[in-house]
């Protein structure tokens, strides 16, 4: 049983590129990668084709993660069928979700800090517009969030294997 876990911000050049890239080598660590498939969207088409974000990464390289090999592009209808969780990061991605999936996958949708341990905000802040240091920020909440994720698919994966 394969897993997939897809992360969604706004254009897909920030949040969801690094979140996908802290994921992966989480899984990786985890001895996880045979058992989970991890990617990264946007709900809007505004950078389609686009590395990330410079400031996204840098201050990925600065905690040793790589995005350069992410590309922005657009969440798809297969990516709700797909997709066993699509983890966004506000509640504006939430509501555009929302309204594009079918009813059959909204079940899939869920806010990316509802499985943080550390940190109590609901949302992981766009850094887009603001300065560096947001960069940093947004990987603090990103690295929290994804190890309580990293935590539930453990469980399903050992339910898998016992069953």
């Amino acid at each position: 049983m394969m897993t997939k876990v897809l992360f969604v911000s706004t254009g897909n050049i920030c949040r969801s590129p690094s979140a996908e890239s802290v994921f992966r080598r989480m899984i990786d660590e985890a001895g996880l990668s045979e058992a989970v498939l991890v990617d990264s969207a946007g709900t809007h088409d505004y950078h389609i084709g686009e590395a990330p974000d410079a400031r996204a990464q840098a201050a990925a390289r600065k905690r040793g993660y790589e995005i350069t090999h992410c590309e922005a592009r657009q969440i798809s209808a297969e990516d709700f069928a797909e997709s066993d969780m699509i983890l966004v990061m506000d509640w504006d991605n939430l509501t555009a979700l929302r309204q594009r999936c079918p009813k059959s996958y909204l079940h899939k949708l869920n806010l990316l800090m509802r499985y943080a341990n550390e940190f109590e905000e609901a949302t992981v802040p766009d850094p887009y517009y603001g300065g560096v240091e947001g960069f940093g920020k947004v990987l603090d909440y990103i690295e929290d969030a994804c190890q309580g994720v990293l935590e539930q698919i453990r469980k399903r994966v050992l339910q898998y294997q016992a069953a």
